[in-house]
């Protein structure tokens, strides 16, 4: 069980930071897509509008030598702007005009905006479409079963097992990177039991939704169904973009950062007991030898 949580930790270790980081930034991708987005006027019902042919002339005269394919003509209360796509020797510009004004606002999707949109397609699918989600989905599947050994191996015995839940922070810095990656495993278990799953189902849905079409009554619509809700939950839980709660989201951003830590402390304890050894002999850390001594 050791040496399977040992090398499933240490193959997954890059890409399970990447997951780490990027899901904990996409709690809040609402708020950085607005963050980032070209700024946009305020909804004037029934304000008189500049016309087509007014942004038209505008748009050519900021920007000479671009063709015009198409201007947006209809805006909406949560998008008040116009959009018009320009056109030169095969490359393409998208801006957003003030449909009160004629003024150009900026660009229709920022750098920003595709930061953001990189970082997502980076998360969900490594770039690769629905290749990669079911890419992502068995090696969440593999992060599972690192999660489930990693408990197995957490267990210290009946007489000792108080210890493990907390960081001893008198016993050197070797014993607390081992305290800290026992205790954040322990205490955030059922995070990485979630999250495991929950990207087991997204990047591979067909045996849930099988599962769910089997043992459920084919006479209720889909989204009544106690197994639809349970995926809708499990999707709900995997990226915690609550609805007005912050607090609740503020707490998924911080813990979705532990399986970075997990990893750096994962890699520390292999340097100390295994790494070392193949660049300078010395002993391997063993956190019991030094805990009964320090008893």
């Amino acid at each position: 069980m050791f040496q399977v949580h040992l090398w499933t930790g240490i193959a997954l270790g890059l890409y399970v930071v990447m997951l780490s980081i990027t899901g904990s930034a996409l709690v809040y991708r609402t708020e950085l897509d607005l963050f980032f987005r070209t700024p946009r006027p305020e909804f004037k019902q029934g304000a008189p509008r500049k016309s087509t042919e007014e942004i038209r002339a505008n748009a050519a005269r900021l920007y000479p030598g671009w063709t015009i394919a198409s201007i947006g003509q209809r805006i909406s209360r949560r998008n008040p702007t116009i959009q018009v796509d320009l056109e030169r020797a095969g490359a393409t510009k998208e801006r957003l005009f003030n449909p009160y004004t004629g003024e150009d606002l900026g660009d229709a999707t920022t750098k920003g905006e595709w930061l953001v949109l990189y970082m997502a397609r980076m998360h969900d699918e490594l770039w690769f479409d629905r290749e990669g989600r079911y890419v992502n989905g068995v090696l969440s599947g593999v992060f599972t079963l690192t999660a489930f050994t990693g408990l197995f191996v957490w267990w210290p015995g009946v007489s000792r097992w108080k210890r493990s839940l907390g960081v001893k922070m008198s016993g050197g810095w070797r014993r607390f990177n081992w305290d800290l990656h026992s205790a954040l495993g322990f205490w955030l278990f059922l995070f990485s039991l979630m999250w495991g799953i929950s990207g087991f189902y997204l990047g591979v849905p067909e045996p849930f939704s099988d599962l769910v079409d089997k043992l459920s009554d084919p006479n209720l619509e889909y989204g009544e169904r106690r197994g639809d809700l349970i995926l809708m939950w499990l999707s709900r839980l995997h990226f915690g973009r609550w609805r007005d709660n912050e607090p609740l989201k503020a707490l998924w951003a911080i813990v979705g950062l532990v399986p970075t830590i997990l990893f750096i402390t994962g890699v520390i304890m292999w340097w100390n007991r295994t790494g070392r050894v193949w660049f300078k002999r010395g002993p391997a850390f063993d956190p019991s030898v030094q805990d009964s001594q320090s008893v």
